[in-house]
């Protein structure tokens, strides 16, 4: 299965999420999942779903696993896709923060090296993965953009880099003194010339909304949908941020509409275009009379 994955060129990210649930799924069961069925997903499903309370989007997830694994790599015939069926998953928008919670939050940072995390995150919307593995040589000074290299769907794209950006990776370079990886890891296993864990981008945001006290569920990828919210907030059209945050499909984009204060309050409520009689209040049913 991980040979296939490689082959088909996923990320490492879904690699590993992926090589995950089926390892959650076998242990599960205490046999291989070339012993399995139909039923045992099934039942995994509503162990998941009942026992686990997973959300519905994260049982989506290892439900794509198993459907890989059976169909993919097994090329299990006698495993029908009812039994490989998502659960219905709840539309909700995406949670974002204001400027002044993202301003708490960089200045909660435990490190020079989250806070820095925090700040490439806000300024350009790329995704944690891809900040994990941003590289020295794609911070482009001289033509104020940063490159990303296979981002999501294995596509190349450059963000803007403000000057203010650059003087905050400026003062980390002085600290840190990076030389292949941005964010490159200490110690440990992953040696020193590896990147970082995504895991650590991760812990990064979480650990410094808990600091900063903000009640909402934080992610790296919260701090994405600000970015692309307070754009256009700003005035920036769809399609440029369609660009920046390398969505494949406008329609992905199409969600911010709905978490922009400036686009809500745009339209015309027809409430407003009509115009009442005035009533006096002597004329109104009184309270009393009604119980």
């Amino acid at each position: 299965m991980l040979e296939e994955l490689q082959r088909r060129n996923y990320s490492q990210t879904t690699i590993r999420q992926y090589v995950l649930a089926v390892k959650q799924f076998a242990e599960y069961f205490g046999k291989s999942p070339e012993q399995l069925g139909g039923e045992e997903i099934r039942r995994f499903q509503l162990y998941l779903l009942k026992d686990k309370k997973l959300a519905p989007a994260t049982v989506e997830g290892r439900m794509s696993a198993l459907r890989f694994l059976y169909k993919k790599t097994l090329k299990r015939r006698d495993i029908a896709y009812d039994d490989l069926i998502f659960p219905k998953t709840p539309s909700k928008l995406p949670v974002v923060l204001t400027p002044e919670e993202v301003t708490r939050m960089i200045d909660a940072a435990e490190s020079l090296l989250h806070r820095t995390i925090l700040i490439v995150l806000y300024a350009t919307g790329i995704r944690r993965t891809e900040a994990s593995l941003l590289k020295v040589t794609d911070i482009d000074s001289e033509r104020m953009v940063i490159h990303i290299r296979q981002g999501k769907g294995s596509r190349d794209r450059d963000v803007p880099m403000t000057s203010k950006l650059l003087d905050a990776l400026r003062e980390y370079f002085r600290w840190k003194r990076p030389k292949a990886y941005l964010f490159p890891s200490t110690g440990g296993k992953r040696g020193v010339e590896r990147p970082i864990s995504d895991e650590t981008v991760w812990y990064a945001c979480s650990q410094a909304a808990k600091r900063a006290r903000i009640k909402k569920t934080v992610s790296p990828h919260t701090l994405r949908h600000s970015f692309a919210t307070a754009l256009l907030e700003a005035g920036a059209d769809l399609r440029t941020i369609q660009i920046l945050l390398g969505h494949a499909h406008l329609e992905d984009t199409t969600v911010y509409l709905h978490l922009s204060r400036k686009h809500l309050h745009a339209a015309v409520n027809p409430f407003d275009q009509i115009t009442l009689s005035r009533r006096n209040e002597s004329t109104l049913p009184d309270e009393a009379d009604q119980t």
